[in-house]
């Protein structure tokens, strides 16, 4: 139930167009949580159906012009009440740990290249994350909604952190192993 909330969410910063939803979902949303481009258009269909956001009207009627969106009071109270309720964390689940059980039973051959690959795709992200806290949190930015927002950005700066540090300890872990063999017989 949460990409409709993320969509709510979006559209209170800055009323948007379906395109300028998938965008800020590319540029900001989606480092924490993703949504192609047609559940955007569908979750903006079942969201106005349900009254909790509107379209924009037209300035002038043109045909194929893209509507903007914006959030109704309805809207504005089920993001509330969603924000206050309470959740429990979900299970973390990631293909790569199942992928290193599986290695101590059957071998490790070629799992060395991978962690090497998703080392190098978590550098990056992390860079990309410690641009985004340079360029959009310079000091002194200390309002409400620009500290929530930090602390979602460092949520994804200590994650990233995290699985650095974590794939480098992995990667030496690996390395001292036997080549290629199960750790028990099979």
């Amino acid at each position: 139930m949460s990409l409709p909330h993320a969509i709510l969410t979006a559209l209170l910063e800055k009323p948007s167009s379906g395109l300028e939803l998938t965008r800020r979902f590319d540029r900001s949303i989606g480092y924490f949580w993703s949504a192609t481009h047609q559940q955007i258009y569908r979750e903006l269909g079942k969201l106005e159906t349900d009254g909790l956001i509107r379209a924009l009207p037209a300035e002038q009627p043109t045909r194929g012009q893209k509507k903007s969106y914006e959030v109704l009071p309805a809207g504005r109270a089920e993001l509330a009440r969603w924000t206050a309720a309470s959740q429990d964390p979900k299970p973390h689940r990631d293909v790569l740990l199942l992928r290193l059980r599986a290695a101590a039973v059957v071998g490790t051959a070629g799992l060395e290249a991978d962690l090497r690959r998703h080392l190098e795709l978590h550098e990056r992200q992390l860079a990309e994350y410690q641009e985004i806290e340079k360029r959009d949190f310079p000091p002194g930015r200390d309002g409400t909604e620009d500290r929530l927002r930090h602390l979602v950005l460092q949520a994804g700066i200590d994650l990233e952190t995290f699985w650095t540090q974590w794939l480098r300890r992995a990667l030496a872990d690996l390395a001292e192993l036997p080549d290629g063999e199960p750790t028990r017989p099979a």
